[in-house]
């Protein structure tokens, strides 16, 4: 058996999410559909490096499966583009060795968040970006941003859903930067709890309207409370933009 490593980009609109479930279109189903045709239609478990939820994009997503077949890296893309929708791309193939697991393997992630500033919506990224036409004070936002970098406990900034009980983690870097008409949000980290980027834009947003202080944010982490943190920022504005491993 060989161990293939795939980045692949995905717009997110037409899927319920990345992970398989029952009658429902995701990313996940659509690439073992395609790996099963391959196979002979024996069914090929793919990995991925995280799931993303329903409308939520993908520009560096990582998975990997095992495979009987010989078929070399640089005809597997070909392969799999040819005989995966159109909403989906693999963008690199390598081989890797058996230790590599595309969840497991994962050193940080970088997602990015997008939001419309524009007076009007504009029709042709509605599906890609947050229309926020609204003012924001972008100082505080990048102040606030700065006592959410290094190691905490996110508890407040994760759904009241989450059932992991350790959410600890570190956020590496948040940069904040606006280009023409789009603000741009990077966020960094070791690791993301369920809907935690979502809730922290949502909560610099909040930041950026002048209802919460900057300083507020030390506070809003201690309580290790959901109710205290801003509202969840819609899906569609959300990329996994980058999965970075030790090599």
């Amino acid at each position: 058996m060989r161990r293939i490593k795939c980045t692949i980009s995905y717009d997110g609109s037409g899927f319920s999410g990345y992970q398989v479930q029952p009658n429902k279109r995701t990313v996940q189903s659509e690439f073992e559909q395609v790996l099963a045709k391959m196979h002979n239609r024996n069914d090929i478990k793919v990995h991925a490096s995280g799931r993303t939820d329903a409308n939520v994009h993908a520009y560096g997503q990582v998975l990997h499966f095992d495979t009987s077949l010989t078929i070399p890296p640089s005809r597997w893309m070909k392969a799999l583009n040819s005989l995966l929708p159109d909403d989906i791309v693999v963008k690199h193939v390598q081989e890797v060795d058996e230790e590599f697991h595309a969840r497991f393997s994962v050193v940080s992630k970088e997602y990015r968040y997008k939001i419309s500033r524009q007076s009007e919506r504009d029709v042709f990224s509605r599906h890609f970006a947050y229309h926020y036409p609204y003012e924001l004070n972008k100082e505080r936002m990048k102040e606030a941003a700065q006592y959410l970098i290094g190691t905490h406990d996110f508890t407040s900034f994760c759904s009241s859903k989450t059932e992991i009980e350790d959410r600890v983690r570190t956020i590496y870097k948040i940069e904040i930067s606006q280009y023409e008409n789009e603000l741009l949000m990077k966020f960094v980290g070791n690791g993301f709890l369920y809907n935690m980027v979502r809730i922290l834009v949502g909560t610099l947003i909040e930041v950026g309207q002048e209802k919460i202080f900057p300083a507020q944010i030390k506070e809003i982490l201690a309580k290790k409370s959901r109710i205290y943190a801003g509202k969840t920022a819609p899906a569609h504005g959300l990329y996994l933009w980058k999965v970075n491993y030790d090599n």
